[in-house]
């Protein structure tokens, strides 16, 4: 009876899957198909496929030298800010989630209290910061930047999954005549790599996505694809088709971190305390 009952809805859940699924997919499938086509084409009659696909919008990303060195420099900060981030946020999480001192509550708090202030409150800090230092107009700038951000957020996440690893993993190493660099970088590192993957993801993210810091803080050097990609519009009007296949291209990046941090993603949700 019970489960008779449950068929309907069961099937009913499905069925919302489904269109939940294919209202995500729709503004891709879109952006993709407008990237296979001409402005002409685009601007023209409405299909839901493209009549005349061609790959020259694509082919103009990588032969115009200003979207494919905008590219590579969202890549290197991106890249950088993430490095940096696991690299601080893993051993200050262990310190954390391991050891209790004088206003280490505070200071945890503090951490997150830098997350959850707008980007735009300090944009005049590091634009005038990095100017007088010479570091305005470089991957490196933005990617120092956006670890004030980064960089709580991986503490927290972290902190939380290395509070869960027990402390008696720490006293059988000791006990077992490891050193700390040997315990930490060998068995509590691996421990949490899901952890890890987590944190790698989120960062990735915030980084790739984020456009007011990397706009202020670049020129014309280190000018990153995101604002490559608002500055589109030339003599003959917007390009509509590159411009698509600079977001066709923005996507895939983060499919790939998704797909190579996949299984760290869904053990990292499933055991830790990521919202």
């Amino acid at each position: 009876m019970t489960s008779g009952h449950a068929r309907p809805w069961l099937s009913a859940s499905r069925w919302l899957l489904v269109g939940y699924c294919i209202y995500l997919l729709l503004p891709l499938y879109w952006l993709a198909s407008i990237a296979l086509q001409s402005n002409a084409d685009i601007t023209g009659e409405f299909a839901l496929l493209p009549q005349n696909p061609t790959l020259a919008n694509f082919a103009e990303i990588w032969r115009n030298p200003v979207w494919f060195s905008a590219f590579v420099n969202s890549l290197n900060y991106v890249v950088l800010n993430t490095l940096i981030s696991i690299l601080v946020a893993v051993p200050a999480a262990y310190v954390f989630s391991r050891y209790r001192f004088l206003g280490d509550r505070q200071l945890f708090f503090w951490l997150l209290t830098n997350r959850m202030a707008p980007p735009a409150v300090f944009l005049l800090p590091f634009f005038q910061l990095y100017s007088a230092v010479g570091l305005f107009d470089t991957p490196l700038a933005v990617a120092l930047a956006h670890c004030l951000f980064t960089v709580p957020l991986s503490v927290w996440i972290l902190e939380g999954f290395m509070s869960g690893v027990p402390t008696e993993l720490d006293d059988m190493a000791r006990i077992d005549g490891h050193s700390f660099s040997f315990f930490f970088l060998r068995i509590f590192v691996p421990v949490n790599r899901g952890a890890i993957g987590v944190t790698l993801f989120f960062c990735f993210m915030f980084s790739w996505v984020e456009l007011l810091l990397a706009r202020t803080l670049t020129g014309s050097e280190a000018k990153p694809i995101v604002v490559t990609m608002t500055r589109t519009v030339s003599a003959s009007g917007l390009d509509w088709g590159v411009l698509a296949a600079a977001g066709v291209l923005t996507v895939i990046p983060g499919i790939i971190v998704v797909w190579f941090v996949r299984k760290h993603l869904v053990k990292g949700f499933a055991l830790g305390r990521v919202s």
